[in-house]
């Protein structure tokens, strides 16, 4: 049986990523929350996205929300236990921490993800990363209205640009995330949709449907943008500058181009200081 019984991983220090870049703006209190919403974040994931077989990973993510469970009934089990105090605090919402896991088991399915229609991508997004956006906003401390619709569109236009940046990393496992209607109309045949990832991403009409998919996350930065302008004081640093560090990165997926082959795509140091320092000043 998978083994996952492991306490939380959290980071020591800053991991030296986009999130960490965005932590170092947080006060100590709110960066150790917000690391122990990371690690749970990724021990869910790495079981999604691990090599044991689909219903050993969906009864491990399964045992992961009786442990959530327990932790809001006040009995926390060990690999809680660093985030308990946190959710206390903070008001976390068991509901976000479900909905998290809810989204993994989509990823843990016996057939995997792959040209989904638009409002399964949609929930999929939300599970993933807009819950994950809930969490968050209630650790940067912004009010509730504008903490849910922040996490609604910024969680859409992260996920929708790491979509973007890993088609064929995704294929590799047989997963496309492109959404179905997206993809007839930009001219990918039913049948080619049918039968597989791996045909899909050849596809010579994909870059058609990921540059709606592009439009499509650049209409949800804009509305984060527009929520954050209120919020200039530290609650609103780390959002704007996580959107601002993956909206450039959109911007270079975009310059490299959708058809194959696909070489990655990074932001450079320099460029990623700059982004810093914009956002500090703030």
């Amino acid at each position: 049986m998978l083994d996952d019984t492991q306490v939380l991983a959290v980071p020591a220090r800053t991991p030296a990523s986009s999130f960490g870049i965005a932590m170092r703006l947080l006060p100590a209190d709110r960066r150790a929350a917000m690391f122990g919403i990371y690690a749970f974040c990724r021990a869910v994931d790495d079981i999604a996205d691990g090599p044991a077989p689909a219903a050993e990973r969906r009864a491990a993510l399964e045992r992961w929300r009786a442990d959530v469970d327990a932790g809001y009934g006040g009995a926390a089990p060990p690999r809680m236990r660093a985030l308990a105090p946190h959710i206390a605090a903070y008001g976390l919402a068991r509901a976000d921490f479900h909905a998290v896991i809810d989204g993994m088991l989509m990823d843990a399915q016996d057939r995997p993800l792959c040209a989904p229609p638009a409002d399964t991508l949609d929930l999929y997004c939300d599970r993933v990363a807009a819950a994950v956006g809930r969490l968050s906003v209630r650790v940067f401390g912004l009010p509730p209205d504008d903490g849910l619709l922040l996490a609604h569109h910024l969680g859409r236009a992260l996920q929708l640009t790491n979509i973007l940046r890993d088609i064929d990393e995704d294929a590799a496992i047989g997963r496309a995330y492109l959404p179905r209607e997206l993809l007839l109309a930009a001219g990918v045949e039913p049948r080619v949709c049918a039968a597989g990832a791996g045909e899909i991403a050849a596809h010579p009409a994909l870059p058609r449907a990921c540059i709606d998919l592009a439009a499509q996350a650049r209409r949800h930065y804009a509305a984060a943008r527009f929520v954050l302008r209120g919020h200039r004081g530290a609650g609103g640093r780390a959002p704007r500058l996580m959107g601002a560090v993956y909206e450039a990165l959109l911007a270079r997926l975009a310059a490299r181009g959708w058809g194959g082959p696909r070489t990655p795509v990074r932001l450079g140091r320099l460029e990623r200081i700059g982004i810093l320092l914009r956002h500090t000043i703030l």
